[in-house]
């Protein structure tokens, strides 16, 4: 049997080392490429997410609703048709969204005496086959409801006409309360008035996630 010296026993400890770098070397490596990785990621979703969409705004002091009705007039009819219609598809692509909201804004004038109709008949006016014609406000509350239904239900005319993919659409109403500004709308003076810039209708962009109560 022949014997190792210990002259080959210290050499073959020192064969380690080259090993034991090349280790260190490849882990750093692939440190790098995970941080590359991670880089990379980052910056596709910042394209991706081009931050917050824009608010949409059908101002009633261009295309203005009769007093009281919700019956949408020719002018804004075409500019919806023509103008908004694009602007949604081109933002829920831009935005990756799949929820448009349309909320309905009344200045502080009070509707009057009228007994509303929304409680019994709002889901059929709604409906397909439905028309927001029928329905009579009792407060601007109904009103802003109706008109922004109204402008739904159009849009969803115009879906049927393979436009606006995927997109739903949700009807909202903030009566007076919502100033121009965002802010809430101050205490009035004894008598209301009539403010054209606050008569609006908003849509507003957004993703419905998974619905969970907080606990």
């Amino acid at each position: 049997m022949v014997r190792r010296s210990r002259h080959s026993d210290y050499n073959e400890d020192l064969n380690i080392w080259p090993a034991f770098t090349d280790l260190m070397s490849n882990a750093f490596m692939i440190l790098l490429l995970l941080l590359l990785l991670a880089s990379t990621k980052y910056t596709i979703s910042q394209i991706t997410n081009p931050g917050t969409p824009p608010i949409l705004l059908i101002k009633d002091e261009n295309s203005r609703f009769d007093p009281g009705s919700a019956v949408i007039p020719p002018t804004m009819l075409d500019y919806i048709r023509n103008k908004l219609v694009p602007d949604i598809e081109n933002t829920t692509k831009t935005y990756n969204i799949n929820t448009v909201e349309i909320i309905g804004h009344t200045d502080e004038q009070p509707i009057g005496i009228i007994n509303s109709n929304l409680d019994n008949n709002l889901e059929v006016a709604a409906s397909q086959k439905g028309s927001v014609s029928t329905l009579k406000p009792g407060s601007n509350a109904d009103l802003g409801l109706m008109r922004s239904l109204a402008v739904v239900k159009e849009l969803i005319k115009i879906q049927q006409q393979n436009k606006m993919p995927g997109i739903r659409f949700r009807a909202y109403s903030a009566a007076q309360l919502i100033l121009p500004s965002g802010e809430f709308a101050p205490v009035p003076q004894p008598k209301r008035h009539s403010e054209p810039n606050r008569r609006r209708i908003e849509i507003r962009f957004t993703r419905l996630g998974e619905v969970r109560e907080v606990k």
